[in-house]
């Protein structure tokens, strides 16, 4: 049953984090089409940026100690970036930059989304894949049960 919540807590983490990433994609694709004003697509990407980060981190950490290393090893390389990143103090975007750098941050963004739906789907995989586990396992024992 444990299992089932440590499923349960990685899926809506993953949401969340795909959720904070389509919403930054939304502010910077306003901000192309001239919808917005670069000041307040640069604070409302700016806003959600950190705790994109902690919640990355924080999924990342509950991988490793709920003893699924596979899964925290998926999550190491985007928790590096994303450390990287803060320690540079590139992880905000610049308001009077942002058009210079348009290009660069929506591919970013995108990449972060397409690694997001990669872990996800790993995620609901590796969840069936222990139902099937645990249903042999189950088939298993009550085949050997008669036998005693």
């Amino acid at each position: 049953m444990g299992d089932l919540f440590a499923w349960i807590f990685s899926f809506f983490i993953l949401i969340a984090l795909l959720v904070l990433v389509v919403y930054q994609l939304m502010c910077l694709a306003d901000l192309e089409f001239d919808y917005i004003n670069p000041y307040d697509s640069a604070s409302r990407i700016n806003k959600v940026v950190l705790p994109e980060f902690i919640t990355q981190g924080v999924l990342c950490l509950f991988y490793s100690l709920t003893g699924h290393w596979f899964m925290s090893l998926l999550c190491g390389p985007y928790l590096y970036y994303n450390v990287r990143l803060y320690q540079r103090r590139q992880h905000l975007i610049d308001v009077t930059e942002i058009f210079n750098l348009l290009n660069w941050e929506k591919k970013q963004r995108l990449f972060k989304l397409g690694y997001l739906i990669f872990l996800l789907f790993l995620s609901i995989f590796w969840y069936s894949d222990q139902r099937k586990a645990a249903a042999y396992m189950y088939l298993l024992l009550s085949f050997l049960r008669p036998l005693e």
